[in-house]
């Protein structure tokens, strides 16, 4: 069934409303409600359905401008799940405005399920971006607030308004109290319509090349470093014939948006440093892919090693735990290929036999661990269920029992979910509970990452060891001659502190470089031994920044000490913690991993076979 998209109504400050628009009559429904508002587009409105598109007229037929949208739609119509439908602005062709720096001809703006109903804003971001579809820029967002929506700045030079809508979803019925819009005045400034026109493309910018990837294209090598910051490679060494078999697979598994986009760059970038990868890659795709791209690095070549079967289903879920097994297969057959000498034979039968493990065990979807996430928050929020720390969402208590159960069910000590995973996972936690355990923060960074600053705006804190200023107690923080002494000195008290702070569920933190497993093993230890909860404070700056600031540091490190310390650097994976949380080169967290509640609704969208997915 196709549906025509409802006509906007202009809130009453708008100044490009004209004789046959709606006004909006008055403002209820968005009153008392948060709203987000974003920037409104000059394009063809137009929508998505699994089986094919319109514009704004159910008949619109062929346009030249509309080709491209129909290629957009061949792509992702087949993960559009039946009933549902994206709308959107097709940008491909200039009207008004003229676009130089799009990241896609076409931006989704909401999403409609089976009963008409419109999803809520979150929803409807992760909905496209995992479609691949960019979204329009958000300009505000909180409880509404009129003075400042009238307040917002609008260049009308390029432009054309803003749209506000609430947050929560709404029915196709309340739509015209839900969702209103800005116009610039005016608005129309061409004297021939644009569909009687020459077709002039709007501009692409280089995210671009990015949001192609994701939405189902087939990458265009240039751009797509062009579009990372990293230098071009000699075409005879692209690795064509790599991204080619990677996307095979991910194709294959069904993965899109990020995860495709992620299976494609860590196929691309393999050889790369890992710890020198995150923080490069962050400043273009955020920190969260970034990280996950560098982690796909990092652990590919592991499925080329011999594992030992009886061992390997408990390896498989430690994996689960740090990356997307299904992309990581994908990447780590993929950059095999084309070669055809005898250790990559062995290396692409490890990779299958692994594979064939990773799915009798049902670890190769995208989210293996969220059915168990979402029972564990059904179960911990019910009346009786959890006590007051965990009702009240106590982040330390919540973690801990979500990182003994996820660990639990990825070395498959407990049932499958449908099995009865999630009530064992409830029994099994039931210790943790009542917070009463202690915390432990342990960075982990090169010098001048911001590490130390970080903790110090850490509120209730019992303890922090510094070996830096156990050394100054000595005599010179730069003195590394009794590095030995030193760390036996704050291991000694690190096990004081976590003693004293057991039964109060007290916090301790442990202020090192912590470079590599090995040296947060010796904590790791201590910690298992006082049953902490143990979070990963991780810092990833890069490395041309980290320069600079040590430089300006009141006690800078040696120019080949720094360097020595970003040779040694091995960022921790996920699940080497109870929970991990992830400093930007701001040095606020951008990303965490093993934590219950996130403040993101994990509300399950379903797939294109109607069944829920994550």
């Amino acid at each position: 069934m196709r549906v025509h998209y409802p006509r906007t109504p202009h809130l009453p400050w708008s100044p490009g409303v004209t004789a046959d628009d709606l006004r909006v009559g008055e403002l209820s429904g968005l009153r008392g409600r948060e709203v987000v508002v974003t920037e409104k587009l000059d394009g063809e409105n137009t929508t998505l359905y699994r089986d094919g598109l319109h514009a704004r007229s159910l008949d619109s037929g062929h346009h030249p401008s509309r080709a491209w949208v129909k290629g957009l739609q061949g792509r992702i119509g087949g993960a559009i799940p039946p009933g549902w439908r994206i709308c959107g602005e097709n940008l491909f062709a200039q009207h008004s405005i003229e676009y130089r720096e799009l990241a896609s001809w076409f931006y989704g703006f909401s999403v409609w399920d089976e009963r008409d109903h419109c999803l809520d804003w979150d929803a409807t971001v992760r909905f496209l971006h995992r479609s691949g579809v960019p979204t329009p820029r958000v300009r505000w967002r909180g409880v509404f607030d009129e003075r400042a929506l009238r307040a917002l700045r609008v260049d009308p030079a390029r432009e054309e308004g803003y749209v506000v809508r609430t947050v929560e979803g709404f029915a196709r019925a309340e739509f015209g109290r839900r969702v209103a819009k800005w116009v610039r005045p005016r608005h129309v400034q061409t004297d021939t319509h644009w569909m009687h026109a020459a077709v002039v493309e709007n501009g692409l910018g280089p995210s671009a090349a990015l949001w192609a990837v994701r939405s189902g294209a087939a990458p265009e090598l240039p751009k797509l470093l062009a579009a990372l910051g990293l230098p071009p490679t000699n075409p005879e060494e692209q690795p064509v014939a790599e991204v080619s078999a990677a996307l095979d697979q991910l194709d294959l598994l069904g993965r899109t948006g990020d995860a495709r986009l992620a299976g494609v760059l860590a196929t691309v970038l393999h050889g790369s440093r890992r710890a020198w990868l995150a923080p490069r890659l962050a400043a273009t795709l955020g920190l969260p892919l970034a990280r996950r791209i560098a982690d796909l690095v990092g652990l590919h070549a592991a499925l080329h090693r011999p594992y030992p079967d009886e061992d390997r289903r408990a390896g498989l879920g430690s994996l689960a735990l740090a990356a997307d097994l299904g992309v990581l297969h994908a990447v780590s057959r993929a950059v095999l290929a084309g070669r055809a000498d005898a250790l990559a034979a062995e290396a692409r039968e490890q990779v299958d036999w692994s594979a064939l493990h990773a799915e009798e065990a049902g670890l190769l979807g995208p989210d293996p661990f969220e059915a168990l996430r979402a029972g564990l928050r059904e179960e911990f929020a019910g009346p009786e269920s959890a006590g007051p720390e965990l009702t009240a969402r106590d982040g330390a208590a919540a973690d801990r029992c979500w990182a003994q159960a996820r660990e639990a069910y990825a070395r498959g000590r407990l049932g499958g979910v449908a099995a009865g995973g999630v009530a064992e996972a409830v029994a099994a936690t039931w210790r943790w509970r009542s917070g009463a355990f202690p915390r432990l923060i342990q960075l982990v960074g090169p010098s001048g990452s911001g590490k130390t600053s970080f903790a110090a705006g850490l509120r209730g804190i019992d303890a922090r060891i510094s070996l830096d200023d156990l050394r100054a107690a000595r005599g010179s923080r730069a003195d590394q001659r009794a590095n030995s002494d030193v760390l036996r000195e704050g291991l000694d008290r690190l096990d004081a502190a976590l003693a004293a702070a057991s039964s109060g569920g007290g916090t301790v933190v442990w202020d090192a470089t912590s470079l590599n497993q090995q040296q947060r093993s010796l904590v790791h230890t201590i910690a298992q031994r006082r049953d902490a909860l143990v979070t990963h404070v991780v810092a990833l700056v890069d490395e041309a920044e980290l320069a600079e600031r040590n430089a300006r540091r009141a006690h800078p490190v040696p120019a080949e000490v720094l360097a020595g310390q970003l040779h040694r650097f091995g960022p921790p994976y996920p699940g080497q913690a109870h929970r991990t949380w992830y400093l930007g080169a701001g040095g606020t967290v951008e990303d965490t991993d093993g934590t219950l509640y996130d403040g993101t609704p994990h509300k399950p969208l379903p797939s294109a076979t109607g069944e829920e997915r994550p």
